[in-house]
């Protein structure tokens, strides 16, 4: 049976010629060009004002700091992680050498029986290249003498403890690649955010980028000393150590993950500040919260460490006076500013 298809299943083709042809293109290059001018003001970037390039890069230098404190804690950890790390092999190699001089010792045993042709099964330990294989039996002590026994029980608990370490050193060398693939999409985060920063303020002309970033400093020089700035005194020495220490740093760059002396972030200044008044911090804001005793902010004195927005991810050392000194981001220097130009979250006396 021959089953035929319908005509009007398929039209013929026809040739386009002439005016349709011309009419055709015609069409075609409008179209594109209507498309290319839709496509060029969808992608045209619209001219942000001075107070509006403010406001984002303000947030995106706030997620960057954030991502700079995860940073920061991870890269903490990761090094942590390396020193375990290295401390593992460290004692690997020791109870390694120690295996070594007691396999010798058992070779040298081995040897004299062997020249007096009385040679035991059980010094074939010394003689072979895996001992382990030979420490497995139970009988193999007890077939031994006293001293020979001793001797070989040392050497398995020898080869146990180095495979112990081993284990530890495995389990240690993995969380250390956790650790270091952690710092590195922090990095990633914080380089990212900062690179938006600085092409939006790229658009704005020099004294509109200078209104953008204000000077930060309430007056103030930025080399000023405590007395020049009117603070009040610091209640201990180890706060007024920090706080002169602060002030020493005055103008010096924010760098993120910098802890000085020449540049810093802002849990860096703080953890140097107090450092070189003998307080050893953490590393980072959400950490340094917790390491001394929470103050109302109706109780502040200088000194006192001040926290900022709800995921605590900046600080400063407060001065008296409402002001404290701080690194802010990459756009200012480290300045005296006062503790309520941003989200105030809690406070830490630490000495």
């Amino acid at each position: 049976m021959t089953v035929q298809v319908a005509a009007h299943r398929k039209p013929p083709q026809r040739s386009l010629g002439g005016n349709t042809a011309r009419t055709a293109v015609t069409l075609a290059l409008a179209g594109a060009a209507t498309a290319t001018a839709f496509e060029g003001t969808g992608n045209a970037e619209p001219r942000l004002t001075p107070a509006e390039v403010k406001a984002r890069v303000d947030k995106l230098y706030h997620e960057a700091e954030t991502a700079t404190e995860k940073y920061n804690g991870s890269k903490e950890k990761a090094d942590s992680a390396q020193r375990r790390l290295n401390s593992l092999r460290d004692e690997t190699a020791r109870r390694q050498q120690k295996l070594d001089t007691a396999r010798d010792a058992l070779g040298s045993l081995a040897a004299a029986q062997y020249r007096d042709g009385t040679i035991a099964p059980s010094w074939q330990l010394a003689l072979s290249s895996h001992p382990d294989r030979y420490l497995d039996g139970a009988a193999f002590a007890e077939r031994a003498g006293d001293r020979q026994a001793g001797t070989v029980a040392r050497v398995r608990e020898q080869l146990r403890e180095i495979e112990q370490l081993r284990g530890a050193s495995r389990v240690e060398l993995k969380s250390l690649r956790s650790r270091q693939a952690e710092v590195r999409r922090h990095k990633r985060t914080v380089t990212g955010k900062l690179v938006e920063a600085r092409r939006l303020l790229a658009r704005l002309t020099p004294p509109e980028r200078s209104r953008v970033a204000g000077d930060g400093t309430t007056g103030h020089s930025s080399r000023s000393t405590p007395e020049q700035a009117g603070s009040v005194a610091a209640p201990g020495s180890r706060a007024g150590a920090a706080v002169a220490y602060a002030y020493q740093k005055l103008g010096s760059p924010y760098v993120w993950g910098a802890t000085g002396p020449d540049a810093f972030d802002c849990s860096g200044l703080v953890q140097a500040a107090y450092r070189s008044a003998g307080v050893s911090l953490p590393r980072t804001t959400y950490a340094q919260i917790n390491a001394g005793r929470r103050v109302p902010r109706s109780q502040l004195q200088p000194g006192d460490l001040v926290f900022f927005y709800s995921g605590i991810s900046h600080v400063g050392i407060y001065i008296g006076n409402g002001r404290m000194i701080h690194a802010p981001n990459p756009s200012a220097p480290v300045r005296v500013a006062p503790v309520d130009e941003m989200p105030f979250a809690g406070a830490t006396r630490v000495a």
